[in-house]
């Protein structure tokens, strides 16, 4: 690496299983790679799009911390799932997307060198971005189970301490699915408080559970709320992933370091992309449209657990993907990766340098697939497997 702060960020693989699959340009090949989805966006959010196409305000940089309208839906959205408060003029800020939220948080709290807590398995994405921003990811196991994964509360509340400058906590978390609650907070809450650190919350699948609960925010907890940073993205729950538009909520004073970092970053979203967003997370539909989303994925992912039951897959408990692991198939992920997309002409990720449990297992994406082409997937299984 020519600098640095390169020298522990490796790829992520997605990208290259991916351009070798569009290489293939195989109809037949399954895209299980990548966190895409056909499932269509909220049809206001298409509407408003369409009409911003030929708003010549929509086709500015202006205002840099993210239109009006879109702060005031993402503040409203974050604090009726957390149940407080936000000003949108001083406690929230638009983002490029969800990683360039997380990457502008890490970068307004972290000191090189300083710790943040991140469970494992963990997307390669976040542990990139701790890593550039100087910080030095302590990972916690989430541990797999017939019933799916689960984070030992106390070893999460463990892992704080004095070097610690963030805790990084998604749920479900990608890309195994795992789900925090009330638990993990009433656990961090004092290591937290003792050590003065921050929450930073990925909330950008905290709707898509498979159990029908109502998210668990942290911010919800009473010993939590003035350390919680919430950053969300339109993406995943709203299917919006070409508008890159994202969103951060906490705290004013700590805000307003976030909205300086970027400012030296980004600087600002998608313009035609800002409105059509605020109005999907102001639409009073929209939890219905997110469950009915989620509703397709769940079935998705039980099509995945069925036909794969005679091999090493971990039930996740929501989100988009889930793993299988490898090596108790005597293989090594990249191994894997390779007979599937050989023999049985399935695109999927090896999650080689993604974190201390990478080297163990593939992600599955099923939300890019519908059933019906998810069926024979035993099939290709065994002609890649055996």
């Amino acid at each position: 690496m020519s600098v640095s702060r390169l020298r522990h960020i490796p790829g992520i693989g997605v990208d290259e299983v991916g351009d070798a699959a569009d290489a293939a340009a195989d109809p037949e090949l399954l895209r299980l790679e990548n966190l895409d989805t056909d499932v269509r966006p909220p049809r206001i959010a298409l509407d408003v799009t369409r009409a911003a196409v030929d708003d010549d305000a929509a086709n500015s940089y202006l205002p840099f911390q993210g239109h009006l309208s879109l702060r005031e839906a993402a503040a409203a959205h974050v604090g009726r799932l957390a149940g407080r408060a936000y000003d949108p003029a001083t406690e929230c800020v638009s983002v490029a997307g969800g990683l360039n939220g997380v990457l502008n948080v890490l970068l307004a709290t972290v000191e090189p060198g300083a710790e943040v807590v991140v469970c494992d398995p963990v997307y390669a994405g976040l542990v990139n971005r701790i890593r550039l921003a100087g910080g030095v990811p302590r990972h916690v196991r989430c541990a797999p189970g017939p019933g799916g994964w689960r984070v030992d509360p106390g070893e999460l509340a463990a892992a704080v301490g004095p070097r610690t400058a963030a805790v990084l906590v998604m749920s479900p978390a990608m890309p195994a699915g795992e789900v925090l609650d009330r638990t993990h907070w009433d656990a961090l809450a004092p290591a937290v408080e003792t050590h003065g650190c921050w929450v930073l919350y990925d909330a950008a699948m905290e709707r898509i559970r498979f159990d029908g609960r109502a998210p668990d925010h942290p911010a919800a907890h009473p010993g939590l709320a003035a350390r919680t940073i919430t950053v969300g993205s339109a993406s995943k729950e709203l299917r919006l992933i070409g508008w890159r538009v994202g969103w951060v909520t906490g705290p004013a004073p700590i805000m307003a370091d976030i909205a300086l970092v970027g400012m030296a970053n980004v600087v600002c979203q998608v313009g035609i992309a800002q409105r059509a967003v605020a109005a999907a997370l102001a639409d009073p539909d929209g939890d219905a449209d997110v469950a009915a989303a989620t509703g397709v994925w769940r079935a998705r992912c039980e099509t995945v657990l069925d036909r794969l039951a005679d091999y090493p897959c971990v039930r996740p408990h929501g989100g988009w993907s889930l793993l299988v692991d490898t090596a108790a198939l005597g293989l090594a992920p990249a191994t894997a990766s390779e007979r599937l997309f050989r023999r049985g002409r399935v695109a999927a990720t090896p999650m080689t340098g993604w974190g201390p449990s990478g080297d163990r297992y593939l992600r599955l994406v099923f939300a890019n697939e519908p059933t019906e082409r998810l069926d024979d997937l035993r099939d290709r299984f065994a002609a890649a497997f055996g």
